[in-house]
């Protein structure tokens, strides 16, 4: 960092991304993170470019009524940079945030934004991947997060966010690698997901073929019902399936949503707070009528085999959610279709008979998709999103022939600075 200058800047609000927004020395646009709106600040410059400069809190001159203690005071800004404000300022910025997503496409949301959350702020997370660490000083391996803005890396004990069995687990497996004297270059990261019972499966994603790295033993030691070791090409930053080198136990988690059992694989899309993901599925069902259902984007299939009904349709493209979407199929007796397709492939089953429920990535909707709804006027459009911004830009686009009926926020990840919002469209007369 010694070549970027700490600067000292007045905080003005809170933007899109997370940041809170003052000014450079020079005029430019300062995007920070771990700053809250109208405090002044001493910020570390992590990144410059023409238009805009990045860079991260240092030391709080005159801080906020909002700002708070964080509960992981050296990692905070990795995993949950809103952690802090109070709840109640979460809220606000939320709700913010999706009024101003929306404003940006000129449309005025019928009702005051509201943002629904359960109150539990931290232990929420039934999934966590750890990266790894190698302490110089102490000559040992660590668990890490990465430091925001920077391709650092700091040593943790586990996250706030996540249930502790996870936390337990991760100390378990990087005991047994200390022990060892695994090194960090060897490894990649350590995901860990656990389901509302406390069963914990782990994979671990190495970049060598390091020998006996966790034995039988070791394993069925641990506080898991089982577990992988996985080579990870390092070409790749992310942490994919290369080849599956070693497994233990049991390697998939069961879950209930709204009383419908599911299984899915350690890997697998599945969602990380299912408290709320439940509150958010009860207000879809609300709004869906009788009839056919076209669930897009529909991963393992928790939306529409929970409240989809008998005429159901899936499109899913990730094969792995797709194999484990037939197996929910099967184990609920369901009669619904399941197709492995992306959505703007299988625009054919969009009609006008069908209610369609969209929960796509951040991306947003395809262009196809757009133009087919477009063209096969359903009546009633059902649209969850992780990206407000997004999901403002597709509703713009169907504006014409769609209107708002309702529409409310959820608190899925508290101390982050994502939101989840929920539209329903009907067709306008």
């Amino acid at each position: 960092m010694g070549k970027f200058p700490v600067v000292e800047t007045k905080l003005e609000k809170i933007v899109g991304g997370g940041q809170a927004l003052g000014k450079y020395t020079d005029g430019r646009k300062l995007f920070v993170w771990g700053g809250l709106p109208n405090e002044t600040v001493a910020v570390q410059v992590t990144k410059k470019r023409s238009k805009l400069i990045e860079g991260r809190v240092i030391d709080v001159i005159a801080p906020s009524s909002e700002r708070i203690e964080p509960q992981d005071p050296t990692s905070f800004l990795s995993t949950s940079p809103w952690q802090i404000m109070t709840p109640e300022a979460e809220e606000h910025y939320k709700a913010a945030l999706i009024e101003e997503a929306f404003e940006l496409h000129d449309i005025v949301l019928p009702e005051p934004i509201r943002v629904k959350g359960d109150g539990v702020r931290y232990s929420y997370r039934n999934k966590v991947e750890f990266s790894f660490y190698w302490n110089i000083e102490q000559n040992k391996l660590d668990l890490a997060f990465f430091i925001r803005g920077s391709k650092g890396k700091i040593p943790v004990e586990g996250t706030s966010l996540a249930r502790q069995e996870i936390n337990t687990l991760a100390r378990e497996i990087r005991d047994i690698l200390q022990r060892k004297h695994v090194e960090a270059r060897s490894l990649k990261t350590l995901l860990i997901r656990c389901n509302q019972a406390g069963d914990c499966v782990w994979q671990l994603y190495v970049k060598d073929d390091v020998k006996d790295s966790i034995t039988v033993d070791e394993a069925n030691a641990l506080s898991a019902i089982g577990g992988e070791i996985i080579y990870s090409d390092p070409r790749s930053p992310a942490s994919r399936i290369t080849e599956r080198l070693q497994s233990f136990g049991t390697l998939t988690l069961t879950d209930k949503i709204l009383g419908t059992s599911f299984t899915y694989a350690t890997e697998s899309f599945f969602q990380v707070n299912i408290p709320m993901y439940e509150e958010a599925l009860q207000d879809m069902k609300s709004w869906l009528p009788s009839g056919a259902v076209v669930d897009m984007y529909s991963g393992v299939g928790t939306i529409g085999l929970t409240i989809g009904g008998d005429n159901l349709t899936l499109v899913e493209l990730d094969e792995s959610a797709v194999r484990e979407m037939h197996t929910n199929i099967k184990a609920l007796n369901s009669s619904a279709i399941a197709v492995h397709a992306a959505s703007e492939a299988a625009l054919k089953y969009i009609n006008s008979k069908a209610t369609i429920i969209l929960d796509p990535p951040r991306a947003g909707l395809h262009n196809d998709v757009i133009d087919r709804l477009l063209e096969t006027k359903p009546r009633r459009i059902i649209y969850l999103s992780c990206n407000p911004v997004t999901q403002a830009r597709d509703i713009a686009l169907l504006a014409d022939t769609y209107g708002i009926r309702w529409h409310t926020g959820y608190n899925f990840f508290p101390a982050t600075p994502h939101i989840e919002h929920l539209v329903v469209l009907d067709l306008k007369p």
